[in-house]
């Protein structure tokens, strides 16, 4: 079981990134998954997850209506788009797999980690 996460890199505020995380090893089209984020110095912050057809997303206060979370269950293949970012958005996201087709905002459900990619928002 795998997840791979890729996209990230340096943007200036107000700019966009989309992250997109590939699965393996399992059957992504039932498993919720979410995207986490660390950023320096702080604990990991759930940020947005999505359960296993799509039909329902949920957001952290601190992205939403900047952040769209998606999926293509069809391609294995989760997304994030991130627009209007902030300084404060810096950190590395994390893909994770939830053990069920829902998705919380429970750090500890959740049983696949991906390794990371870092997301910086500078001038």
């Amino acid at each position: 079981v795998h997840v791979v996460e890729s996209g990230g890199g340096l943007v200036q505020p107000g700019g966009s990134l989309r992250l997109s995380c590939v699965a393996s090893g399992f059957t992504f089209s039932l498993y919720g998954m979410a995207w986490v984020r660390q950023a320096p110095g702080k604990g990991s912050e759930w940020v947005s997850g999505i359960i296993s057809n799509g039909a329902t997303t949920n957001y952290a206060d601190s992205v939403k209506g900047r952040f769209t979370i998606s999926r293509d269950n069809a391609k294995n293949t989760l997304y994030l788009q991130m627009n209007s970012l902030k300084p404060e958005d810096t950190a590395v996201y994390y893909c994770v797999k939830s053990p069920t087709w829902k998705s919380t905002g429970i750090l500890e459900e959740y049983d696949t980690w991906g390794q990371g990619t870092q997301v910086t928002v500078s001038s």
